[in-house]
């Protein structure tokens, strides 16, 4: 696993000027994904995963039919940190 590193507000900003639609929630970076059906959804979970599971992070997430709800923190860091980013990025592409 890489090396957790808390972000400061403006490499935060930086970071998200970078994303799609993520914002900040709670000091968590976060996101509402949308697809066509509750097989979709769940198909993207079960690949996001296997990404963070290969990253040894992990999402907070929720779902509900065709909709997954994301948020990201570091809690070794107290805070957001690089492989917030980084997984949040590796989520959009899965998500095309």
């Amino acid at each position: 696993m890489a090396s957790a590193t808390k972000l400061s507000n403006h490499e935060i900003q930086s970071g998200l000027d970078r994303l799609s639609l993520w914002t900040i929630e709670d000091g968590k970076l976060h996101k509402e994904y949308r697809f066509g059906s509750f097989v979709e959804a769940f198909g993207w979970m079960s690949s996001a995963a296997l990404v963070a599971e290969a990253m040894g992070h992990h999402p907070e997430w929720f779902n509900v039919y065709n909709k997954v709800v994301v948020d990201l923190t570091t809690h070794d860091v107290g805070g957001i940190s690089n492989l917030d980013f980084e997984l949040a990025a590796k989520m959009d592409e899965l998500a095309g």
